[in-house]
Protein backbone atom coordinates (compact mmCIF):
# COMPACT_ATOMS: atom_id res chain seq x y z
CA UNK A 1 0.00 0.00 0.00
CA UNK A 2 1.32 3.43 -0.98
CA UNK A 3 0.94 6.39 1.39
CA UNK A 4 0.72 10.04 0.36
CA UNK A 5 0.57 12.58 3.15
CA UNK A 6 0.50 16.29 3.88
CA UNK A 7 -0.65 18.39 6.84
CA UNK A 8 -4.33 17.97 5.90
CA UNK A 9 -4.87 14.52 4.41
CA UNK A 10 -3.46 10.99 4.40
CA UNK A 11 -4.10 9.07 1.17
CA UNK A 12 -3.65 5.35 0.55
CA UNK A 13 -3.32 3.85 -2.93
CA UNK A 14 -3.13 0.14 -3.72
CA UNK A 15 -0.68 -0.96 -6.42
CA UNK A 16 -3.19 -3.69 -7.29
CA UNK A 17 -5.54 -1.94 -9.67
CA UNK A 18 -3.99 1.50 -8.99
CA UNK A 19 -6.96 1.89 -6.65
CA UNK A 20 -7.48 4.78 -4.26
CA UNK A 21 -8.43 3.09 -0.97
CA UNK A 22 -8.48 5.82 1.67
CA UNK A 23 -8.53 9.57 2.14
CA UNK A 24 -8.48 10.45 5.82
CA UNK A 25 -8.54 13.93 7.31
CA UNK A 26 -6.60 14.99 10.39
CA UNK A 27 -9.78 14.78 12.49
CA UNK A 28 -10.11 11.09 11.53
CA UNK A 29 -12.90 11.51 8.99
CA UNK A 30 -12.69 8.86 6.23
CA UNK A 31 -14.04 10.01 2.88
CA UNK A 32 -13.49 6.93 0.71
CA UNK A 33 -15.82 3.91 0.82
CA UNK A 34 -14.13 1.08 2.72
CA UNK A 35 -15.21 -1.81 0.45
CA UNK A 36 -17.60 -3.68 2.74
CA UNK A 37 -18.46 -6.67 0.51
CA UNK A 38 -22.01 -6.69 1.88
CA UNK A 39 -22.62 -3.78 -0.47
CA UNK A 40 -19.64 -3.42 -2.85
CA UNK A 41 -16.17 -4.90 -2.48
CA UNK A 42 -14.24 -2.09 -4.17
CA UNK A 43 -13.14 1.44 -3.28
CA UNK A 44 -12.38 3.32 -6.50
CA UNK A 45 -11.50 1.02 -9.41
CA UNK A 46 -9.89 2.17 -12.65
CA UNK A 47 -12.04 1.23 -15.65
CA UNK A 48 -10.00 0.18 -18.69
CA UNK A 49 -10.18 -0.70 -21.58
CA UNK A 50 -13.98 -0.58 -21.36
CA UNK A 51 -16.52 1.26 -19.23
CA UNK A 52 -19.61 -0.68 -18.21
CA UNK A 53 -20.63 -3.92 -19.83
CA UNK A 54 -20.30 -5.41 -23.29
CA UNK A 55 -23.20 -7.27 -24.87
CA UNK A 56 -22.81 -10.90 -23.81
CA UNK A 57 -19.45 -9.87 -22.27
CA UNK A 58 -17.77 -10.04 -25.66
CA UNK A 59 -16.81 -8.02 -28.72
CA UNK A 60 -15.35 -8.68 -32.14
CA UNK A 61 -12.34 -7.04 -33.73
CA UNK A 62 -10.77 -7.80 -37.10
CA UNK A 63 -12.63 -11.08 -37.37
CA UNK A 64 -11.80 -12.37 -33.88
CA UNK A 65 -14.07 -12.56 -30.82
CA UNK A 66 -12.80 -11.57 -27.38
CA UNK A 67 -14.32 -12.04 -23.93
CA UNK A 68 -14.19 -9.27 -21.35
CA UNK A 69 -16.20 -8.70 -18.19
CA UNK A 70 -17.65 -5.42 -16.91
CA UNK A 71 -15.29 -2.44 -16.69
CA UNK A 72 -12.32 -4.31 -18.14
CA UNK A 73 -9.21 -5.77 -16.54
CA UNK A 74 -7.10 -2.87 -15.20
CA UNK A 75 -8.80 -3.01 -11.79
CA UNK A 76 -7.66 -6.63 -11.40
CA UNK A 77 -4.01 -6.21 -12.41
CA UNK A 78 -0.88 -5.30 -10.51
CA UNK A 79 0.56 -1.92 -11.49
CA UNK A 80 4.22 -1.01 -11.19
CA UNK A 81 5.43 2.05 -9.28
CA UNK A 82 7.21 4.42 -11.69
CA UNK A 83 7.70 7.29 -9.28
CA UNK A 84 6.79 7.83 -5.61
CA UNK A 85 7.28 11.05 -3.67
CA UNK A 86 5.80 12.14 -0.33
CA UNK A 87 2.71 13.64 -1.99
CA UNK A 88 2.58 11.89 -5.37
CA UNK A 89 2.82 8.53 -7.08
CA UNK A 90 2.71 7.34 -10.70
CA UNK A 91 1.65 3.77 -11.44
CA UNK A 92 2.04 1.90 -14.74
CA UNK A 93 0.26 -1.05 -16.36
CA UNK A 94 1.32 -2.52 -19.71
CA UNK A 95 -0.04 -5.37 -21.78
CA UNK A 96 0.82 -8.91 -20.74
CA UNK A 97 0.05 -12.42 -21.93
CA UNK A 98 -3.29 -12.46 -20.11
CA UNK A 99 -4.50 -9.03 -21.28
CA UNK A 100 -3.66 -9.87 -24.90
CA UNK A 101 -6.13 -12.77 -24.79
CA UNK A 102 -8.87 -10.23 -23.93
CA UNK A 103 -7.65 -7.11 -25.69
CA UNK A 104 -5.29 -7.36 -28.69
CA UNK A 105 -3.49 -4.06 -28.21
CA UNK A 106 -0.13 -3.04 -26.77
CA UNK A 107 -0.53 -0.13 -24.37
CA UNK A 108 0.83 1.83 -21.44
CA UNK A 109 -1.72 2.95 -18.86
CA UNK A 110 -0.42 5.39 -16.26
CA UNK A 111 -2.36 6.61 -13.24
CA UNK A 112 -0.91 9.50 -11.26
CA UNK A 113 -2.14 10.67 -7.86
CA UNK A 114 -0.92 14.03 -6.57
CA UNK A 115 -1.87 15.54 -3.23
CA UNK A 116 -1.83 19.32 -2.80
CA UNK A 117 -3.35 20.96 0.26
CA UNK A 118 -6.97 19.71 0.47
CA UNK A 119 -7.06 18.42 -3.11
CA UNK A 120 -6.16 15.10 -4.74
CA UNK A 121 -5.48 15.19 -8.46
CA UNK A 122 -5.87 12.01 -10.49
CA UNK A 123 -4.39 11.91 -13.98
CA UNK A 124 -4.61 9.16 -16.58
CA UNK A 125 -2.32 8.62 -19.53
CA UNK A 126 -3.02 5.98 -22.19
CA UNK A 127 -0.30 5.39 -24.78
CA UNK A 128 -0.58 3.21 -27.85
CA UNK A 129 2.66 1.19 -27.85
CA UNK A 130 2.31 -0.05 -31.42
CA UNK A 131 2.09 1.41 -34.90
CA UNK A 132 -1.50 0.17 -35.31
CA UNK A 133 -4.69 1.97 -34.25
CA UNK A 134 -5.91 1.26 -30.72
CA UNK A 135 -9.51 1.46 -29.47
CA UNK A 136 -10.34 1.94 -25.80
CA UNK A 137 -12.56 3.44 -23.13
CA UNK A 138 -11.47 4.76 -19.76
CA UNK A 139 -13.17 5.63 -16.51
CA UNK A 140 -12.87 6.21 -12.78
CA UNK A 141 -15.24 4.83 -10.14
CA UNK A 142 -14.46 6.47 -6.76
CA UNK A 143 -16.86 5.67 -3.92
CA UNK A 144 -17.46 8.08 -1.03
CA UNK A 145 -18.83 7.32 2.41
CA UNK A 146 -22.32 8.58 3.14
CA UNK A 147 -22.15 9.73 5.89
CA UNK A 148 -18.55 11.00 6.03
CA UNK A 149 -18.22 11.57 9.75
CA UNK A 150 -20.99 9.56 11.36
CA UNK A 151 -23.67 12.25 11.36
CA UNK A 152 -26.94 11.92 9.49
CA UNK A 153 -27.97 9.34 6.94
CA UNK A 154 -28.11 8.81 3.19
CA UNK A 155 -31.18 11.02 2.74
CA UNK A 156 -29.42 13.94 4.46
CA UNK A 157 -26.94 14.20 1.58
CA UNK A 158 -27.27 16.02 -1.71
CA UNK A 159 -25.36 16.59 -4.94
CA UNK A 160 -24.96 20.05 -6.37
CA UNK A 161 -23.63 20.51 -9.91
CA UNK A 162 -21.91 23.55 -11.40
CA UNK A 163 -22.80 24.98 -13.83
CA UNK A 164 -26.39 24.92 -12.59
CA UNK A 165 -28.59 23.77 -15.45
CA UNK A 166 -30.59 20.87 -16.84
CA UNK A 167 -28.30 18.10 -18.10
CA UNK A 168 -29.07 15.45 -20.64
CA UNK A 169 -29.21 12.06 -19.01
CA UNK A 170 -28.28 8.95 -20.98
CA UNK A 171 -30.58 6.32 -19.48
CA UNK A 172 -29.52 2.77 -18.83
CA UNK A 173 -31.62 -0.22 -19.69
CA UNK A 174 -29.46 -2.23 -17.33
CA UNK A 175 -26.76 -2.92 -18.05
CA UNK A 176 -26.74 -1.17 -21.45
CA UNK A 177 -26.82 2.47 -22.53
CA UNK A 178 -29.75 3.90 -24.46
CA UNK A 179 -28.55 7.17 -26.05
CA UNK A 180 -31.59 7.19 -28.32
CA UNK A 181 -33.89 7.87 -25.36
CA UNK A 182 -32.28 10.93 -23.76
CA UNK A 183 -33.89 12.42 -20.68
CA UNK A 184 -33.27 15.52 -18.59
CA UNK A 185 -32.03 15.92 -15.03
CA UNK A 186 -32.60 19.30 -13.44
CA UNK A 187 -29.49 20.46 -11.60
CA UNK A 188 -30.54 24.09 -11.27
CA UNK A 189 -31.00 23.09 -7.63
CA UNK A 190 -29.35 20.41 -5.47
CA UNK A 191 -30.40 16.79 -5.98
CA UNK A 192 -31.40 15.25 -2.64
CA UNK A 193 -30.18 11.68 -2.38
CA UNK A 194 -32.43 8.69 -1.88
CA UNK A 195 -31.83 5.09 -2.84
CA UNK A 196 -34.72 4.98 -5.31
CA UNK A 197 -32.83 7.35 -7.61
CA UNK A 198 -30.76 4.35 -8.66
CA UNK A 199 -33.52 1.83 -9.39
CA UNK A 200 -32.42 1.88 -13.06
CA UNK A 201 -28.70 1.85 -12.26
CA UNK A 202 -26.43 4.90 -12.53
CA UNK A 203 -27.48 8.42 -13.41
CA UNK A 204 -25.32 9.18 -16.47
CA UNK A 205 -24.90 12.83 -17.45
CA UNK A 206 -23.74 13.94 -20.89
CA UNK A 207 -21.34 16.79 -20.08
CA UNK A 208 -20.56 17.58 -23.72
CA UNK A 209 -16.96 18.37 -22.79
CA UNK A 210 -17.93 21.21 -20.45
CA UNK A 211 -15.88 21.82 -17.31
CA UNK A 212 -18.09 20.58 -14.48
CA UNK A 213 -17.95 20.23 -10.69
CA UNK A 214 -20.12 17.87 -8.64
CA UNK A 215 -20.27 18.55 -4.91
CA UNK A 216 -21.42 15.92 -2.41
CA UNK A 217 -22.41 17.50 0.90
CA UNK A 218 -24.98 17.20 3.69
CA UNK A 219 -27.23 19.12 6.04
CA UNK A 220 -25.61 17.94 9.31
CA UNK A 221 -22.00 19.13 9.12
CA UNK A 222 -19.51 20.93 6.91
CA UNK A 223 -17.83 17.82 5.51
CA UNK A 224 -18.04 17.13 1.80
CA UNK A 225 -16.20 16.59 -1.45
CA UNK A 226 -16.12 18.43 -4.74
CA UNK A 227 -15.09 16.47 -7.83
CA UNK A 228 -14.08 18.60 -10.81
CA UNK A 229 -13.84 17.50 -14.44
CA UNK A 230 -12.30 19.40 -17.32
CA UNK A 231 -12.37 16.92 -20.16
CA UNK A 232 -14.66 13.98 -19.32
CA UNK A 233 -17.59 13.66 -21.74
CA UNK A 234 -19.70 11.74 -19.19
CA UNK A 235 -20.11 11.34 -15.46
CA UNK A 236 -22.02 8.62 -13.66
CA UNK A 237 -23.58 8.85 -10.20
CA UNK A 238 -24.29 5.47 -8.63
CA UNK A 239 -25.19 3.57 -5.51
CA UNK A 240 -26.22 -0.12 -5.63
CA UNK A 241 -29.97 -0.71 -5.71
CA UNK A 242 -31.98 -2.15 -3.96
CA UNK A 243 -29.24 -2.36 -1.30
CA UNK A 244 -29.40 0.46 1.21
CA UNK A 245 -25.69 1.10 0.74
CA UNK A 246 -24.01 3.88 2.78
CA UNK A 247 -21.95 5.29 -0.08
CA UNK A 248 -22.20 7.08 -3.39
CA UNK A 249 -19.94 6.94 -6.45
CA UNK A 250 -19.18 9.90 -8.70
CA UNK A 251 -17.59 8.47 -11.84
CA UNK A 252 -15.77 10.40 -14.59
CA UNK A 253 -16.05 8.44 -17.84
CA UNK A 254 -14.37 8.61 -21.23
CA UNK A 255 -16.63 5.92 -22.67
CA UNK A 256 -19.95 4.17 -22.03
CA UNK A 257 -21.43 0.70 -21.74
CA UNK A 258 -22.57 -0.95 -24.98
CA UNK A 259 -25.78 0.49 -26.35
CA UNK A 260 -28.96 -1.56 -26.42
CA UNK A 261 -28.56 -1.89 -30.22
CA UNK A 262 -24.77 -2.47 -30.31
CA UNK A 263 -23.55 -4.72 -33.11
CA UNK A 264 -20.65 -6.06 -31.02
CA UNK A 265 -17.88 -4.67 -33.23
CA UNK A 266 -15.31 -2.74 -31.22
CA UNK A 267 -14.75 -0.22 -34.03
CA UNK A 268 -18.50 0.61 -33.99
CA UNK A 269 -18.78 0.89 -30.19
CA UNK A 270 -20.57 4.04 -29.03
CA UNK A 271 -18.26 6.64 -27.41
CA UNK A 272 -15.09 4.65 -28.15
CA UNK A 273 -11.72 6.45 -28.25
CA UNK A 274 -9.10 5.85 -30.94
CA UNK A 275 -5.34 6.31 -30.75
CA UNK A 276 -3.16 6.02 -33.82
CA UNK A 277 0.31 4.53 -33.62
CA UNK A 278 2.42 5.79 -30.68
CA UNK A 279 -0.18 8.44 -29.78
CA UNK A 280 -1.07 9.31 -26.18
CA UNK A 281 -4.38 10.22 -24.52
CA UNK A 282 -4.38 12.31 -21.31
CA UNK A 283 -7.31 12.91 -18.99
CA UNK A 284 -8.12 13.30 -15.31
CA UNK A 285 -10.07 14.86 -12.48
CA UNK A 286 -9.57 16.54 -9.10
CA UNK A 287 -11.25 15.95 -5.74
CA UNK A 288 -11.34 18.61 -3.03
CA UNK A 289 -12.08 17.40 0.50
CA UNK A 290 -13.63 19.66 3.12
Amino acid sequence: MITLKNQYLTVLVNEFGAELTSVRAEDGSEYVWQADPTYWKRHAPVLFPIVGRLKDNQYSYQGNTYEMTQHGFARDNQFQIEDHQETSVTLLLTENAETLTKYPFKFQLRVRFELKDHELGVRFSVKNSSDKSMLFSLGAHPGFNVPFAGEGGFNDYFIRVAPKKAYQRIPLKPPYSDPNDLQELDFTKPLALNHDLFDSDALVLDLKGQQTTLMLANTHNDHGIALSLKDAPYVGVWSPYPKQAPFICIEPWWGLADTVDADGKLEDKFAINRLFGEQQFDAGYQISFF
